[in-house]
């Protein structure tokens, strides 16, 4: 018990560095644009695996899925060509350096959106979709 204080003073530290914290919510500053390794390395490049799949390299995909249900059980030996042509389409799209500059600018937006507002950051490309298509009138 010899970590406990007894004092009606709220607690002042805080779980968080103190650069992770701040902005208008307390979730972090809304237009910092510094990147840790964990959004590097795995929530950006995930999200450039998910446009190389839909995207990028969809019509190979939709190639596998099609030999993949024609061959059934034996789809390793038959779809090795499909397979091959997917792997090299995907190879190519994620190394490139122009995809994940795009990536890295969408999840730099996504986590802004986020901290401004505590809304999931994947709204915010619905709430511009909505904006966009209404006429711009002068407030009067």
């Amino acid at each position: 018990m010899g970590n406990l204080t007894s004092s009606d003073q709220p607690r002042t530290d805080h779980v968080l560095p103190k650069h992770l914290g701040g902005g208008p919510l307390n979730l972090g500053d809304p237009d910092d644009r510094s990147l840790r390794k964990v959004e590097k390395d795995i929530l950006i490049l995930n999200m450039v695996r998910d446009r190389v799949h839909k995207e990028k390299c969809s019509a190979e995909a939709a190639k596998l899925d099609k030999c993949g249900g024609e061959a059934g059980l034996l789809v390793t030996f038959k779809c090795g060509k499909e397979k091959d042509e997917l792997i090299e389409c995907s190879k190519r799209w994620f190394h490139d350096e122009g995809l994940r500059n795009e990536c890295t600018e969408e999840f730099l937006k996504q986590r802004s959106y986020y901290r401004r507002t505590g809304k999931p950051g994947y709204l915010h490309n619905q709430e511009e979709k909505e904006t966009s298509g209404l006429p711009q009138f002068a407030a009067q």
